[in-house]
């Protein structure tokens, strides 16, 4: 059964339930044609056949004020890859104490980035997609609370928002497919902003659990190389192999300029599950930007290095067959990359902008490098 009535007749139930509230509803949509330069190679969902469906988008956005301080949101997305079903992304309440202070609860985005707020809305930054060395993580919603925080500090403003929640579902990770769950998830994001300048720092830890599925070469390499070291006695190193229960973390940097049409923006992140197949994960970018009236040209750099640590290496010396396992299930999740791309913006509307990327993708690893082209129309209303 599609997703999409069932959507609709939510939210028409949403709508109707609050006749007494101002309801506001709002919409987003991104339509992106790409495809890969190079015979026999992908790259974000495209190979050498165009697609006008692999990043395109459609999605809504109601917020209806319930008075006394209390409001709802709701967001729901239709994505192209997904065979545009639609599925609720937010759905949430939030009271407000004071201006400055105010509690949610529900399904919400998880701020790891400078765009999560923004992520699924193209029409609120310049690339045709996020740089996706550092947006890479395969989850980017949570259920639980957020105490957000807004206040002046001098000539600052500043807004903290503390989170707490859960994530269950499956994702693609290391190559494999997995049932996914991360409790406890709990962390700080704090963005500081004065006129032309923003800095931001997150911080987020959760206790996390990944079931990897044998559907994939990689996924049945694992699980087998678990359950053989457990059965010879390794039960340690067995625990090295298997997500569960370990601690994750995630840590970014980042900030911002938006000066006389010089627009500059660099993130860092470090991601992390100690004490699995895992690798730690850190990336950057750093993008440069001009302003020439509804034109925006750019260019940015992306740098990924996935490793473990060397003293996660030769673990049992003294049988050479699963040290060999060992090393070639952590070497096997080692990557390291980096990607140029260049384009422009042009809002040719007030709300709406077209927009054009190549990028070029070079894999560190096997030496080899991908090209990809993409067109986006983006529209807010």
């Amino acid at each position: 059964m599609k997703k999409l009535p069932i959507a609709l007749a939510l939210c028409a139930a949403f709508v109707s339930a609050n006749t007494m509230a101002e309801v506001r509803i709002n919409g987003f949509a991104s339509i992106v044609g790409g495809k890969a330069l190079d015979d026999d190679a992908t790259l974000y969902g495209y190979d050498d056949d165009i697609s006008f469906k692999n990043e395109s988008m459609f999605a809504l956005q109601l917020s209806a004020d319930l008075q006394e301080k209390l409001s709802a949101t709701a967001q729901i997305v239709a994505r192209g890859s997904d065979d545009f079903d639609a599925e609720f992304e937010w759905a949430y309440l939030t009271y407000e104490f004071s201006d400055e202070l105010q509690v949610s609860a529900g399904k919400m985005r998880v701020p790891f980035y400078r765009y999560s707020d923004f992520l699924d809305v193209g029409y609120t930054y310049r690339w045709v997609r996020p740089p996706q060395s550092v947006y890479n993580l395969p989850f980017s919603t949570y259920e639980g609370l957020s105490l957000l925080h807004n206040t002046q500090l001098g000539d600052w403003d500043s807004t903290v928002q503390v989170i707490y929640g859960s994530f269950d579902g499956n994702i693609a990770v290391v190559s494999v497919n997995g049932d996914t769950e991360l409790n406890d998830i709990a962390g700080i994001n704090w963005t500081m902003s004065y006129d032309w300048f923003s800095a931001r720092a997150a911080y987020f830890v959760a206790d996390t659990t990944i079931a990897i599925e044998n559907d994939t070469d990689a996924g049945v390499a694992l699980n087998g190389l678990e359950q053989t070291l457990r059965a010879a006695g390794f039960v340690d190193q067995a625990d090295d192999i298997a997500v569960d229960e370990d601690d994750g973390s995630f840590f970014a940097v980042g900030f911002s300029i938006d000066y006389n049409d010089i627009l500059f923006d660099a993130e860092y992140t470090e991601f992390e599950v100690e004490n699995s197949a895992l690798a730690k994960q850190t990336q950057y970018y750093t993008s440069v930007g001009y302003r020439m009236d509804e034109w925006i040209v750019h260019l940015t750099y992306e740098n990924n290095d996935d490793k473990h640590d060397s003293n996660r290496y030769n673990a049992l010396p003294a049988v050479p067959a699963l040290n060999a396992g060992i090393n070639q299930v952590l070497e096997g999740v080692r990557a390291k990359s980096n990607v140029y791309t260049i384009g422009t913006r042009y809002d040719f509307h007030p709300s709406a902008a077209l927009k054009v990327d190549f990028s070029r993708f070079k894999d560190d690893i096997s030496d080899t490098e991908t090209d990809v082209v993409a067109v986006a129309v983006d529209l807010v209303f």
